[in-house]
């Protein structure tokens, strides 16, 4: 596929578990992109991935599908697009919490949620998304304050669902969140996990936000600041 110098590129990819909002999340990042001169296409399917030649001429990937399951050629093409120099970004379980049937989707975007801890005992909840809302903070790391996609940008407070994720040291962490350990919890003291985070992997670079869990979380004014710089860093 051939490109001009001054086209850029943007695929979004969204689906999967629609309680995130995949598709009203990623509307509400076409604007921007398009002010940034992007030309976006967007599929509800990850087929697109396995389409090494469209591929080659992205400068970077929005994806939100949540679980879900993806095919050997489509993953093993995104790998290989995000090696050559394609971007990565995404937000909550829309790149955290895809295809679990991958470790090798697992080692390039470094990260996985586990769980998001409920705001009471179980036996108190409702049974609804809001069970898992808790009130808690976003730590920007102070040695990485001055980092383009955080700079400016305190910690800020969320009640939200609150992700204790699993991840190795390649990541460049930029923002942490530490979950409590409350009485009723099976662990027995606080957990800090990444919030925010990037990774290099080849020519590519991976952009994750925990935060994101539905619209009005990316709506957040420090979250949705957060994503939009993401996914500019991100981009080739």
């Amino acid at each position: 596929m051939t490109t001009t110098s001054n086209t850029k590129r943007a695929l979004v990819v969204r689906g999967g578990w629609t309680g995130h909002e995949p598709v009203e999340t990623t509307d509400s990042f076409l604007p921007f992109l398009a002010e940034h001169g992007y030309e976006v296409r967007v599929e509800d399917s990850t087929a697109v991935y396995a389409d090494a030649d469209y591929l080659a001429g992205v400068d970077v990937v929005v994806q939100t599908v949540t679980m879900s399951t993806i095919e050997p050629a489509e993953l093993s093409g995104l790998i290989a697009a995000v090696a050559a120099g394609t971007g990565l970004a995404g937000w909550h379980g829309g790149i955290a919490d895809s295809f679990r049937n991958s470790s090798d989707y697992l080692q390039l975007v470094g990260g996985q949620f586990a769980a998001h801890p409920p705001k009471a005992p179980r036996a108190e909840l409702a049974g609804e998304a809001a069970d898992n809302f808790v009130r808690h903070t976003i730590d920007i790391v102070p040695g990485r304050a001055d980092h383009p996609i955080v700079a400016g940008i305190s910690g800020f407070e969320l009640t939200t669902e609150q992700y204790w994720v699993l991840s190795d040291d390649y990541n460049d962490v930029l923002a942490t969140t530490t979950l409590a350990a409350r009485e009723f919890d099976p662990w027995h003291r606080p957990v800090t996990c990444p919030a925010i985070w990037t990774r290099r992997w080849g020519a590519g670079r991976v952009f994750v936000s925990t935060p994101g869990h539905e619209l009005a979380v990316v709506d957040h004014p420090d979250v949705r600041t957060i994503i939009e710089r993401g996914i500019l860093w991100a981009s080739r």
